[in-house]
């Protein structure tokens, strides 16, 4: 296989550093699920399930060649980020913001996947508007996935649930917290995407457990702004910006 020097863009700056270890088709995805935690390779093509197997295993290697993944020695065939790798957070996370400006509606196959949910609620999080709210434990579902979002002290964990849930990373020596608020709902993809972006009224979701003021404050504190243009409008080569129809 051809070195990552060879595949290079022949510039020297941090970008082209980035996108000859990270740019390739697929390898942002693998990062984003393993931010959420250590991962096989099973789990990792059952969450990318377009990914051909053959794609996954060369990513796999050359993420590990580039320092941002490694394998869990304690667990078979599974995979981790390095403190490198842990260091595209903000990447992903920006990545995230940007694209919800352009998901549009859910398209025939697509899948919801939990690790793809945790990502999305670490970047539409914001501690400012949880700071000073009482401990509060939220349980979505979400096209058939569901998690568990904590907050506490404007901090945020999200972990998934229910059958197939995946573990996650734990903090040590975390004390039981005592949630003052809690809510379970049901949404639909399309129904986490209006809640989060501000489109869809909280009075309108479908409450399982708890009251709808939680769904008000968790639309508070989970919030994804535009962050361009909608994605419709195209910018002509002249002066005047010209709408598509």
């Amino acid at each position: 296989m051809a070195t990552r020097a060879a595949r290079g863009f022949g510039q020297y700056s941090g970008a082209a550093r980035t996108l000859e270890r990270v740019g390739d088709r697929w390898a942002m995805l693998i990062v984003r699920d393993l931010l959420v935690g250590a991962r096989r390779y099973g789990d990792l093509k059952a969450g990318l399930p377009r990914i051909p197997t053959n794609i996954l295993s060369d990513r796999l290697k050359e993420l590990q060649e580039s320092g941002v993944i490694r394998r869990v020695p304690t667990v078979r065939g599974g995979y981790e980020l390095t403190a490198f790798g842990r260091a595209l957070e903000p990447v992903v996370v920006a990545l995230e913001r940007w694209g919800w400006s352009a998901l549009g509606e859910p398209a025939e196959g697509e899948i919801v996947t939990a690790d793809s949910l945790a990502v999305a609620l670490r970047a539409a999080f914001r501690s400012d508007a949880a700071a000073g709210a009482p401990p509060t434990e939220y349980v979505l579902h979400v096209s058939g996935v569901s998690l568990v979002a904590i907050v506490v002290n404007a901090t945020l964990e999200v972990s998934p649930i229910g059958p197939g849930a995946l573990p996650q990373p734990q903090r040590g020596g975390a004390p039981e917290v005592a949630f003052e608020v809690s809510a379970e709902f049901v949404l639909s993809a399309a129904e986490f995407r209006d809640l989060l972006s501000g489109s869809l009224d909280p009075a309108g979701v479908q409450l399982l457990a708890g009251e709808h003021d939680a769904v008000v404050r968790f639309a508070r504190m989970f919030h994804i702004d535009p962050v361009g243009p909608a994605p419709d409008a195209v910018v002509g080569s002249g002066a005047a910006e010209v709408s598509v129809a």
